[in-house]
């Protein structure tokens, strides 16, 4: 029933990041709320009248606020859609997180009316009266609100919505409330036991319980909660994607609602590439993130020294040291200053929040660590948390495509990330060539010397020859 609804009204609906599809979706499903929601209402009422069970009454008080939930929830939705504005340049998406609120508040407020009348019915019990059609209209009323429930529910995860998963779990609380009224109903009518007020508090207990929960779903990324996961791997994938991107990190990524997010990155090229063609390529990157992902990605460029082999010595000594001390820290944006006394070495570490107050002593550790009695190295570091930099990478710490070796594994949700020990592994290799290239610059040398001896001398021998000839 749900993929007949979505085929037969809302065009192009498998395109659930398209802002215009997302308000399509919630116009959909404020709509079915609605009607669904006044039919009940109109039932219940009937129904909770003739027994005089003020159970079943309030629940067709609930099913009336929340047909007045889907109607915030539509308005919601369309609000969001709304297009950026002068007085609101980042755009009106939040409004979706809003309306998630104002839904959650409407729960409370009724779980706390819902306690209200129980306590009276507490206090001055009265008999009710169990027909079939109230069993038939309560039984109808869960089946309904189950399904409303699973719509909303698959709705909400097709989009990421917090205003649908808020309106799922309150049709789900009307499952259970429906249900602990036809329970009190039941045993009422074959026991004469009194218990509607009882199920009555329970239940509204369970809703304002339901209602705070729903309402931090929604505070949450109002407040600036941690980005999804699934968005900060795609930005991840489509920087690593890219040859010329040798590492990235300081990652953030600040959601002004769904569909409307801005994200910053740093990006580390070779230093080598010439600057305009650097440019280019991040700001190819920049359209594909717009365009692919819907958000708008602005990077800054990091120039890296790949081709000087004491830089990446030091380099993979701090590396080393590092994962000595703790496996867990990572750097990024390493360079040197050589000036006549001492070797500045400067770049990021990444921290996990127990080192947050012991930053000075873990870079002294570090600096003490690194000198090698050839030469002074003095440490410059900036300390960045773990929280922007959860998929960093850095510049030589492994080939290109890094932490997301194979097509497989590249796809947004499904990333695998960088092995440890490769790092191990790379920084042996990265010795190995070292060696190799300082060791081939001496064979150079020693063979252009002999290569100019003998070439001189055949030019000599051949001089003489032509001289003796003539």
């Amino acid at each position: 029933m749900t993929n007949f609804l979505l085929q037969r009204f809302i065009p192009n609906y498998q395109n659930t990041i398209d802002p215009a599809v997302r308000e399509k979706y919630g116009r959909l499903a404020g709509i079915v709320g609605i009607v669904c929601n006044v039919l009940l209402f109109a039932g219940k009422l009937l129904a909770g009248t003739l027994s005089g069970s003020v159970s079943v009454t309030a629940d067709a008080v609930n099913n009336l606020s929340d047909a007045s939930s889907s109607i915030v929830t539509l308005i919601g939705f369309r609000l969001a859609a709304r297009p950026a504005d002068e007085e609101h340049p980042y755009g009106h998406a939040r409004m979706e997180y809003l309306s998630g609120l104002a839904v959650a508040a409407m729960i409370i407020l009724i779980g706390a009316e819902l306690v209200k009348s129980s306590f009276q019915k507490i206090l001055h019990p009265e008999a009710v009266e169990f027909s079939a059609l109230t069993a038939v209209v309560l039984t109808v009323s869960i089946l309904l609100k189950l399904w409303m429930a699973l719509f909303n529910r698959k709705l909400g995860r097709k989009i990421s919505s917090a205003a649908l998963t808020a309106t799922a779990a309150d049709s789900r609380n009307d499952v259970i409330a429906t249900g602990a009224v036809l329970l009190a109903c039941v045993v009422g009518a074959w026991t004469g036991l009194k218990i509607d007020g009882y199920i009555g508090l329970l239940v509204a207990l369970f809703i304002i319980w339901s209602g705070i929960g729903i309402a931090k779903d929604t505070i949450d990324p109002l407040l600036g909660a941690k980005p999804d996961e699934e968005l900060v791997r795609a930005i991840a994938y489509l920087m690593t994607s890219h040859v010329n991107i040798l590492g990235f990190h300081d990652l953030m990524v600040h959601d002004y609602g769904p569909g409307r997010r801005f994200a910053s990155v740093h990006a580390e090229i070779d230093h080598r590439i010439d600057p305009l063609i650097a440019h280019e390529i991040l700001d190819e990157i920049e359209r594909q993130a717009k365009k692919d992902l819907h958000v708008d990605l602005v990077i800054h460029y990091d120039p890296i020294v790949t081709d000087d082999p004491e830089v990446c010595a030091v380099r993979t000594r701090v590396l080393s040291i590092l994962h000595a001390i703790d496996p867990r820290l990572s750097f990024h944006d390493f360079r040197m200053v050589s000036g006549p006394h001492h070797v500045n070495v400067m770049f990021d570490m990444v921290i996990p929040p127990e080192y947050a107050d012991r930053t000075e002593q873990l870079r002294k550790q570090v600096e003490v660590q690194l000198q090698d009695g050839k030469k002074i190295y003095h440490l410059v570091v900036t300390f960045d948390t773990t929280a922007f930099n959860a998929l960093s990478t850095e510049a030589g710490e492994c080939p290109p495509y890094h932490k997301f070796d194979r097509p497989a594994q590249c796809a947004p949700g499904g990333l695998t990330v960088f092995c440890k020990s490769q790092v191990v592994k790379l920084s042996e290799i990265c010795g190995v060539i070292l060696s190799l290239s300082t060791n081939l610059y001496k064979i150079k040398t020693i063979f252009i010397f002999f290569f100019t001896y003998f070439s001189q001398r055949v030019i000599i021998f051949l001089l003489i020859f032509i001289s003796n000839f003539r």
